[in-house]
This record gives C-alpha cells, structure tokens and sequence, in this order.
C-alpha cells in the first residue's frame, strides 16, 4: 500500500498476523498474505477522538494482547490508543486518550500490553508514559512525567516476563527501566544510545535477566551494534557488531531462543546457540551451501614461441567454448548420467519399474514387446482370416447389395468447336 511499515506482529497462535503502516488502517492478514480485517476509518471532522469508529491519522505502532488471541492494540498520530477485536471491524473496542499535564492532548509513539494482558501503556512524544487498566479507559493507573526528553519519540515499550519491570527506549538517546509500582524515577537508565528510527525497539531475555537494543549508525561512520545489559543494573555485558548499518529491530524469541535482528539496510540476522537453541535457524544450518558449478576451463598457462624447434613446440591452446564441446563428449567429464537397469537388477541399482499397479501395466502390457514393431505387417496378418470370416460390414450387405458395384470412370468428351475460354480446364 506504499506506507511504511511501522509493526508486524504474529498472533499468539501464530495463525495471522498484524500489519501497521503509516496509513490510519491496521490491516490483519492470514499466513497465506490474505486479507482477513482492516480497521476501519475514523471521521476526521469529529473533535473528539472517542466518538469516531477508528483512527483518523497515522498509525505509529501495533501489538497482539497476549492473552486473548482476537484481541489487539493500535496507536496513532491523532492521540488515541485503540483496542479492537478480530471479529468486529466496524468500531474498535475502546480508546485510551493520553493527555498532557495541561490536560492536552499528546500523540502515543509506542503501545504495549503487559504480560499478563491487563495493563496498556504508550509512550508519549511529550516524553511521558501513561499506563491504564485495560478495563478502565478514563484516568491512568500509572503515569510519569519526564521519563524521556519532551519532543523526542519513545521507540519502544516492554515489559519484563515477571511483569514488574517496564523497559523503555528513548528517542533520546537512552534505555530506562522502570518498576511501575513507584514510578517516579527510573531504576536504572544507560545514556549515548543513538537512535535514528521510530521503530528501535528493545526486549528482555527469556530469563528475565537482561535486556538487549540496537544502536543506530551513520553512513560510512562505524557498524550498528546489539547491546546486552544486565537488568538490575544496566551494565553493559556483551555486545555484537551486526554490520555497517543501523540495528532497528530486535526480537529473543524466548521458545527457540535465537536472536532476531533487523537492520536499515534491509539485512536481517539470526543469532543462535548450537546447543541450547531449537529449530528455527538451526533448521537451516544443517544445510550445505551448493557448490558453485564453475566451467571447466584450462588454466595453465600457455606461452607462444614461434620460432621454437618443432620438438619444443607447444600445442595450441583450444577455446574455452571448443574445449567445453569436447568436455561434453567425454561421458566422465560431463557426469554423464548412467543409463536405467534393464532386468532385476544389478550393482545395488533396482529395476525403474517398481511394485505399484501402474508399473506393473507399463511393464507388462504398455512395454509389451511381442508385437512387431512394423504395425502394416501386423494388420496383414489377419487378412486372409478376415476375408473368408467377415464379422462387421460385409456381413451387413449379403442380402441387398451381393455383388459389389463400383462406379465406372467416364471419359468426357471434349468439342473441338467450343471457343477457348469455355473449354474445362483440366
């Protein structure tokens, strides 16, 4: 649809999947690509966001409810949070509005569930971040004021697999955690974190023990890396240069537990461990790369020496393309295939012909060769058996027509006198 694509998201049954772009309808597709919903589009003329059916602008990001597998989230630029439900596109469930310490309102860059699906929270562009009871759209459960700089966009939101620590990504430059229980100041906060995108986002271990982002990079000035800190503290643990190019997204898949990591150049990595990982990329490991088929050609070098004595004269080197016609000929260069085994078999090679009806006709009827293969001698042979033994047509005339009458061949007669145009041209 020529919007750029903000979130996609699988289900928790992994059975379709959530598309938000940079237009005002999230879309729901099914794995096969087919449309299954799209939301529905607000009336921009209305004031107030609670009374239209959807989102009148931009959307900024998108995620399933963790627990209800129908259910799922969307933020926009027109200031609202939206829930919908898979099987109703006409309306969204119910709207979130974030609102300034003026009572304004603010536009959500990021929303997310927590764990256990009964908390949402956004990130504000006024630096804020409001959390509500997802069954109390009204006031905020959990709000802080300055958790990141006013005007810079909250990439990202998550929650900790216990579901008491909120982690944050700043357009700021900054990772923050946070225990929503006292939310006035964060816990823990690394600074000098750049970041280019509205997407960079950041996801906790499956352990819950640390927590990982990305890093943005200009053009030729260095390579994006993947940062692992530990959770309590945020010091910095481990990090990896992906490539000489931004690290937008990251996702540990906390089953398979590989790395996913997407960066602005297009290029995704799969990180994995060759003992403690499952499926997923080691799948694909155990698959050789195909040998490159490269031609055949001499390379030995060839020196000219034209007035050389006979005896010291070297051949002339053949053409790549003559020498490849020759390779062809050779059966051992050009890996000839070897021809099918006739009769039982031999050399451990079975017979093509298998054990199935199928091949038990081609063998024994299809490929009967008992016949001759002149198919004119064939019918000639029951020729003298058909003459004195008629069985279809001419049994059918003995009564009316016994002896046969052929039309005689007349010759015209041609007049002389006729003038020339008129005489049949023959």
């Amino acid at each position: 649809c020529s919007h750029q694509i903000r979130s996609l998201q699988y289900s928790v049954t992994g059975d379709v999947i959530l598309v938000v772009a940079g237009n005002s309808q999230a879309k729901v597709l099914d794995r096969d690509g087919f449309q299954v919903m799209e939301c529905i589009k607000g009336d921009q003329y209305i004031v107030d966001m609670a009374n239209t059916k959807g989102h009148t602008a931009m959307l900024n990001d998108g995620c399933w409810h963790p627990k209800i597998k129908e259910e799922f989230l969307t933020c926009s630029n027109d200031g609202t949070v939206r829930t919908w439900d898979l099987t109703s596109e006409k309306k969204h469930k119910s709207v979130f509005k974030p609102r300034s310490l003026q009572g304004k309102r603010v536009t959500p860059t990021c929303c997310t569930y927590s764990r256990d699906g009964k908390l949402i929270a956004a990130g504000c562009q006024d630096g804020t971040i409001q959390i509500w009871d997802r069954n109390l759209s009204v006031h905020t459960k959990f709000h802080c004021r300055q958790a990141h700089a006013a005007g810079s966009d909250t990439t990202c939101l998550t929650f900790s697999y216990d579901g008491v620590t909120l982690a944050s990504r700043g357009g700021d430059d900054t990772l923050k955690t946070w225990d929503i229980r006292n939310f006035r100041k964060p816990l823990a906060a690394v600074t000098g974190l750049t970041s280019f995108f509205p997407m960079t986002d950041c996801c906790f271990s499956p352990d819950d023990k640390l927590l990982l982002t990305g890093t943005s990079v200009k053009k030729d000035e260095g390579n994006g890396k993947l940062l692992f800190f530990e959770r309590e503290s945020l010091q910095k643990v481990y990090e990896i240069e992906v490539a000489d190019t931004s690290v937008v997204r990251c996702l540990w898949h906390p089953k398979l537990n590989q790395i996913m990591v997407g960066t602005g150049s297009g290029l995704a990595k799969v990180y994995y461990d060759p003992v403690k990982s499952q499926r997923g990329a080691m799948l694909c490991v155990v698959k050789s790369k195909r040998k490159e088929k490269h031609a055949e050609t001499l390379t030995q070098d060839y020196i000219i020496t034209p007035h050389a004595l006979p005896m010291f004269r070297e051949a002339r080197q053949r053409s790549t393309r003559k020498q490849l016609e020759k390779d062809r000929l050779d059966p051992l260069r050009s890996h000839k295939p070897e021809p099918p085994v006739s009769g039982p078999g031999r050399g451990g090679r079975v017979a093509a012909h298998g054990g199935t009806l199928s091949s038990f006709i081609v063998k024994n009827i299809a490929l009967d060769k008992t016949d001759d293969s002149n198919p004119r001698e064939a019918i000639l042979r029951h020729a003298k058996e058909a003459a004195e033994n008629p069985y279809w047509v001419a049994p059918a005339y003995k009564k009316t027509q016994p002896d046969p009458l052929f039309a005689e061949e007349e010759e015209e007669e041609v007049d002389e006198d006729q003038p020339e145009w008129k005489k049949r041209k023959i």
